[in-house]
Protein backbone atom coordinates (compact mmCIF):
# COMPACT_ATOMS: atom_id res chain seq x y z
CA UNK A 1 0.00 0.00 0.00
CA UNK A 2 2.98 2.58 0.91
CA UNK A 3 4.32 1.51 -2.45
CA UNK A 4 0.84 2.29 -4.24
CA UNK A 5 0.61 5.56 -2.43
CA UNK A 6 4.18 6.70 -3.23
CA UNK A 7 3.72 6.12 -6.69
CA UNK A 8 0.11 8.29 -6.70
CA UNK A 9 1.76 10.96 -5.14
CA UNK A 10 5.00 11.13 -7.78
CA UNK A 11 2.41 10.65 -10.75
CA UNK A 12 0.46 13.68 -9.30
CA UNK A 13 3.35 15.31 -9.06
CA UNK A 14 4.20 15.17 -12.32
CA UNK A 15 0.84 16.14 -13.48
CA UNK A 16 0.37 19.33 -12.06
CA UNK A 17 4.00 20.46 -13.22
CA UNK A 18 5.78 20.61 -10.17
CA UNK A 19 9.42 18.63 -9.79
CA UNK A 20 9.13 15.36 -7.60
CA UNK A 21 10.43 14.82 -4.96
CA UNK A 22 14.48 14.56 -4.53
CA UNK A 23 13.97 15.88 -8.18
CA UNK A 24 13.97 19.93 -7.30
CA UNK A 25 16.04 21.11 -9.95
CA UNK A 26 14.66 19.43 -13.03
CA UNK A 27 14.83 21.45 -15.90
CA UNK A 28 11.91 22.57 -18.13
CA UNK A 29 12.85 22.05 -21.73
CA UNK A 30 12.10 25.04 -23.88
CA UNK A 31 12.13 25.75 -27.25
CA UNK A 32 13.51 29.07 -28.42
CA UNK A 33 14.47 30.82 -32.00
CA UNK A 34 16.47 33.60 -31.00
CA UNK A 35 16.30 35.86 -34.22
CA UNK A 36 13.84 37.97 -32.88
CA UNK A 37 15.58 40.97 -30.83
CA UNK A 38 14.93 42.00 -28.35
CA UNK A 39 12.58 39.34 -27.28
CA UNK A 40 15.10 36.72 -28.09
CA UNK A 41 18.59 36.44 -29.87
CA UNK A 42 22.25 35.68 -29.32
CA UNK A 43 24.87 38.48 -28.51
CA UNK A 44 27.31 39.00 -31.07
CA UNK A 45 30.13 39.36 -29.19
CA UNK A 46 29.50 35.73 -26.71
CA UNK A 47 26.93 34.02 -29.20
CA UNK A 48 24.83 33.43 -25.56
CA UNK A 49 21.40 33.55 -25.76
CA UNK A 50 19.79 36.81 -24.03
CA UNK A 51 16.74 38.88 -24.21
CA UNK A 52 13.28 39.63 -22.82
CA UNK A 53 11.91 35.99 -23.31
CA UNK A 54 14.95 34.61 -21.93
CA UNK A 55 15.39 36.72 -18.75
CA UNK A 56 11.78 36.12 -18.62
CA UNK A 57 12.00 32.28 -18.88
CA UNK A 58 14.92 32.38 -16.56
CA UNK A 59 12.90 34.05 -13.92
CA UNK A 60 9.49 32.27 -14.09
CA UNK A 61 11.65 28.79 -13.76
CA UNK A 62 13.23 30.33 -10.42
CA UNK A 63 10.01 31.00 -9.18
CA UNK A 64 8.72 27.50 -9.72
CA UNK A 65 12.00 26.35 -7.81
CA UNK A 66 13.19 24.72 -11.60
CA UNK A 67 16.27 24.93 -13.75
CA UNK A 68 15.77 25.69 -16.98
CA UNK A 69 16.85 24.36 -20.46
CA UNK A 70 16.81 26.24 -23.98
CA UNK A 71 16.61 24.27 -26.86
CA UNK A 72 16.76 25.90 -30.24
CA UNK A 73 14.36 24.86 -33.07
CA UNK A 74 12.67 26.22 -35.70
CA UNK A 75 9.91 28.23 -36.04
CA UNK A 76 7.61 25.28 -37.84
CA UNK A 77 8.71 22.52 -34.86
CA UNK A 78 7.74 24.90 -32.04
CA UNK A 79 4.47 23.12 -31.64
CA UNK A 80 5.13 19.51 -32.89
CA UNK A 81 8.07 19.81 -30.21
CA UNK A 82 5.58 20.64 -28.15
CA UNK A 83 3.05 17.87 -28.91
CA UNK A 84 5.29 15.26 -29.09
CA UNK A 85 7.09 15.84 -25.99
CA UNK A 86 10.34 16.64 -26.42
CA UNK A 87 9.93 20.50 -25.04
CA UNK A 88 7.94 21.12 -21.94
CA UNK A 89 7.01 24.81 -23.32
CA UNK A 90 7.51 27.41 -26.09
CA UNK A 91 8.84 31.06 -24.89
CA UNK A 92 9.94 32.49 -27.90
CA UNK A 93 7.70 35.34 -28.98
CA UNK A 94 5.09 33.15 -30.62
CA UNK A 95 1.55 35.21 -30.78
CA UNK A 96 -1.57 33.73 -28.66
CA UNK A 97 -3.87 33.08 -31.90
CA UNK A 98 -7.23 31.46 -31.59
CA UNK A 99 -6.24 29.02 -34.89
CA UNK A 100 -3.49 27.79 -32.41
CA UNK A 101 -5.63 26.55 -29.51
CA UNK A 102 -6.11 23.28 -30.30
CA UNK A 103 -2.59 22.64 -30.59
CA UNK A 104 -1.57 24.35 -27.49
CA UNK A 105 -2.68 26.75 -24.39
CA UNK A 106 -1.15 29.80 -23.77
CA UNK A 107 -0.31 32.07 -21.04
CA UNK A 108 -0.41 35.63 -22.16
CA UNK A 109 2.31 38.09 -20.88
CA UNK A 110 3.03 40.83 -23.88
CA UNK A 111 0.47 43.37 -25.52
CA UNK A 112 1.80 43.14 -29.37
CA UNK A 113 0.64 44.34 -32.79
CA UNK A 114 1.74 44.28 -36.31
CA UNK A 115 3.17 48.04 -37.77
CA UNK A 116 3.98 49.16 -40.63
CA UNK A 117 7.64 50.65 -40.96
CA UNK A 118 9.45 52.09 -44.05
CA UNK A 119 13.14 53.28 -44.61
CA UNK A 120 13.29 56.91 -43.23
CA UNK A 121 14.95 57.73 -46.52
CA UNK A 122 11.39 56.74 -48.09
CA UNK A 123 9.41 58.26 -45.39
CA UNK A 124 8.48 61.50 -47.37
CA UNK A 125 6.71 58.97 -50.04
CA UNK A 126 4.44 57.38 -46.78
CA UNK A 127 3.51 59.41 -44.72
CA UNK A 128 0.33 57.36 -43.77
CA UNK A 129 -1.33 53.98 -43.39
CA UNK A 130 -3.43 55.08 -46.52
CA UNK A 131 -0.15 55.38 -48.63
CA UNK A 132 0.71 51.86 -48.30
CA UNK A 133 -1.53 50.62 -50.31
CA UNK A 134 -0.34 49.37 -53.51
CA UNK A 135 3.16 48.70 -51.68
CA UNK A 136 4.78 45.40 -51.86
CA UNK A 137 4.81 44.54 -47.92
CA UNK A 138 7.15 42.85 -46.62
CA UNK A 139 7.14 40.35 -43.31
CA UNK A 140 7.93 36.94 -41.82
CA UNK A 141 5.66 33.84 -43.39
CA UNK A 142 6.20 32.26 -40.24
CA UNK A 143 3.82 34.44 -38.36
CA UNK A 144 0.34 35.94 -38.86
CA UNK A 145 1.40 38.85 -39.82
CA UNK A 146 0.92 38.23 -43.93
CA UNK A 147 -2.96 37.02 -43.44
CA UNK A 148 -3.38 40.43 -40.88
CA UNK A 149 -1.73 42.60 -43.66
CA UNK A 150 -4.23 41.12 -46.26
CA UNK A 151 -6.83 41.70 -44.05
CA UNK A 152 -5.81 45.00 -43.23
CA UNK A 153 -5.55 45.95 -47.22
CA UNK A 154 -8.82 44.11 -48.05
CA UNK A 155 -10.61 46.60 -45.24
CA UNK A 156 -8.81 49.95 -46.46
CA UNK A 157 -7.02 49.65 -50.03
CA UNK A 158 -9.38 48.63 -52.29
CA UNK A 159 -8.74 47.18 -55.69
CA UNK A 160 -5.37 49.16 -54.71
CA UNK A 161 -3.91 46.31 -52.94
CA UNK A 162 -1.31 45.80 -50.39
CA UNK A 163 1.13 43.00 -52.14
CA UNK A 164 2.34 40.94 -49.31
CA UNK A 165 5.69 39.46 -49.53
CA UNK A 166 6.30 36.48 -47.63
CA UNK A 167 9.84 36.88 -45.77
CA UNK A 168 12.06 34.35 -44.10
CA UNK A 169 11.73 36.07 -40.61
CA UNK A 170 11.51 39.93 -39.89
CA UNK A 171 15.56 39.96 -40.24
CA UNK A 172 15.17 39.22 -43.54
CA UNK A 173 12.27 41.49 -43.91
CA UNK A 174 14.48 44.66 -43.09
CA UNK A 175 17.21 43.39 -45.67
CA UNK A 176 14.48 43.39 -48.51
CA UNK A 177 13.60 46.65 -47.58
CA UNK A 178 17.14 48.02 -47.70
CA UNK A 179 17.77 46.11 -51.13
CA UNK A 180 14.60 47.64 -52.80
CA UNK A 181 12.86 44.23 -53.19
CA UNK A 182 9.86 45.77 -50.94
CA UNK A 183 8.36 49.12 -50.45
CA UNK A 184 7.58 48.74 -46.77
CA UNK A 185 7.54 45.97 -43.66
CA UNK A 186 5.79 44.74 -40.82
CA UNK A 187 6.63 43.42 -37.64
CA UNK A 188 5.88 43.20 -34.32
CA UNK A 189 5.66 47.09 -32.67
CA UNK A 190 6.98 45.95 -29.49
CA UNK A 191 10.52 45.19 -31.56
CA UNK A 192 11.14 48.21 -33.23
CA UNK A 193 12.18 50.63 -30.65
CA UNK A 194 15.07 48.00 -30.04
CA UNK A 195 15.98 47.91 -33.66
CA UNK A 196 15.58 51.81 -34.22
CA UNK A 197 17.61 52.10 -31.05
CA UNK A 198 20.09 49.86 -33.01
CA UNK A 199 20.13 51.61 -36.23
CA UNK A 200 19.46 55.17 -35.69
CA UNK A 201 17.86 56.78 -38.15
CA UNK A 202 17.21 53.81 -40.27
CA UNK A 203 13.80 53.38 -40.25
CA UNK A 204 10.60 55.15 -39.37
CA UNK A 205 7.14 53.67 -38.02
CA UNK A 206 4.16 54.30 -40.41
CA UNK A 207 0.80 54.83 -38.27
CA UNK A 208 -0.01 52.67 -35.82
CA UNK A 209 -0.49 48.79 -35.33
CA UNK A 210 -3.27 47.78 -37.30
CA UNK A 211 -4.25 44.40 -35.32
CA UNK A 212 -4.11 43.27 -31.61
CA UNK A 213 -2.51 40.40 -30.23
CA UNK A 214 -0.56 38.77 -27.35
CA UNK A 215 2.64 37.06 -26.94
CA UNK A 216 2.22 34.28 -25.02
CA UNK A 217 4.04 30.75 -23.23
CA UNK A 218 3.07 28.03 -25.54
CA UNK A 219 1.96 24.99 -23.20
CA UNK A 220 0.91 21.52 -23.67
CA UNK A 221 -2.93 21.61 -23.82
CA UNK A 222 -3.26 18.76 -21.12
CA UNK A 223 -1.10 19.63 -18.72
CA UNK A 224 -2.84 22.33 -16.36
CA UNK A 225 -0.73 21.75 -13.65
CA UNK A 226 2.04 23.27 -15.63
CA UNK A 227 -0.36 25.95 -16.95
CA UNK A 228 -1.10 26.54 -13.35
CA UNK A 229 2.41 26.65 -12.15
CA UNK A 230 3.91 28.98 -14.83
CA UNK A 231 0.79 31.16 -14.86
CA UNK A 232 1.09 31.73 -10.85
CA UNK A 233 4.63 32.12 -11.14
CA UNK A 234 3.91 35.04 -13.63
CA UNK A 235 1.23 36.52 -11.80
CA UNK A 236 3.73 36.31 -8.53
CA UNK A 237 6.33 38.64 -10.88
CA UNK A 238 3.45 40.87 -11.42
CA UNK A 239 2.96 41.54 -8.38
CA UNK A 240 6.52 41.93 -7.06
CA UNK A 241 7.85 44.07 -9.74
CA UNK A 242 10.24 41.69 -11.28
CA UNK A 243 8.08 41.14 -14.02
CA UNK A 244 8.05 45.14 -14.90
CA UNK A 245 11.62 45.60 -14.96
CA UNK A 246 12.45 42.77 -17.14
CA UNK A 247 10.26 44.80 -19.33
CA UNK A 248 11.85 48.19 -18.61
CA UNK A 249 15.13 46.75 -19.46
CA UNK A 250 14.25 45.87 -22.60
CA UNK A 251 12.10 48.72 -23.59
CA UNK A 252 8.71 47.32 -23.36
CA UNK A 253 7.89 48.41 -20.61
CA UNK A 254 4.54 50.23 -22.25
CA UNK A 255 3.71 46.72 -24.08
CA UNK A 256 3.41 44.90 -20.14
CA UNK A 257 0.29 43.47 -19.05
CA UNK A 258 -0.97 43.86 -15.92
CA UNK A 259 -2.27 40.43 -15.09
CA UNK A 260 -1.96 37.14 -16.68
CA UNK A 261 -4.53 36.16 -19.56
CA UNK A 262 -5.25 33.01 -20.41
CA UNK A 263 -5.93 32.30 -24.16
CA UNK A 264 -6.91 35.26 -24.94
CA UNK A 265 -5.83 35.28 -28.67
CA UNK A 266 -8.07 36.26 -31.35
Amino acid sequence: MKRVLAGLLLAGSALIGLPQAGHAATALTVAVVPNYPPMEFRDPATNALMGFDIDLGQAIAAHMGRSLTWQETSFDQMLPSLDSGRVDAVLSGMSDLATRHKAATFVDYLHSGPQFFVLSSAAAKVKTMADVCGKRVGASRRTSFPKEIAAWSLAHCGSNAVQVVGTDGSADARIQLKQGRIDAAVQGGETLPYIMQQEPNAYTIVGRPFASDYTAIALPVGNTGLQKAVSDALSSMIADGSYQKIAAKWHLAPYAVDKVLINAGQ
